[in-house]
């Protein structure tokens, strides 16, 4: 958070817009920087807004509600033996899930 009070955003034109773009190597018509434009001085100002209400006595948060590890303990514990895991398998052989062959030996 800043120290220094909360200024007006800056308004960014087609100009602006084309001098970073050009920074980040992007190809931009001019229509295309126009609408960004307006979009980015958008994002500006509601970035400017948020500043506003962000005081020394709100603490940074990366999520409006607290959250806390809802993961439980890892314990191993028996999985399914071969009979119950084949139990629904529609053909079974030696213990194994049958398939239908799909390559041709050679």
């Amino acid at each position: 958070m800043p120290d220094t009070p909360a200024r007006a955003p800056e308004q960014l034109d087609a100009d602006r817009v084309a001098h970073l773009a050009g920074l980040a190597r992007i190809a931009l018509t001019d229509a295309e920087r126009e609408r960004l434009a307006g979009q980015l001085s958008v994002v500006l100002e509601a970035v400017a807004q948020v500043q506003e209400v962000a005081t020394p006595d709100v603490p940074a948060t990366s999520h409006p509600m607290p959250l806390s590890n809802v993961t439980r303990e890892d314990v191993p514990v028996p999985g399914l033996g071969a009979e119950a895991a084949l139990a629904g398998a529609p053909a079974v052989e030696d213990d194994r899930f049958r398939v239908p062959r799909i390559l041709e030996e050679d």
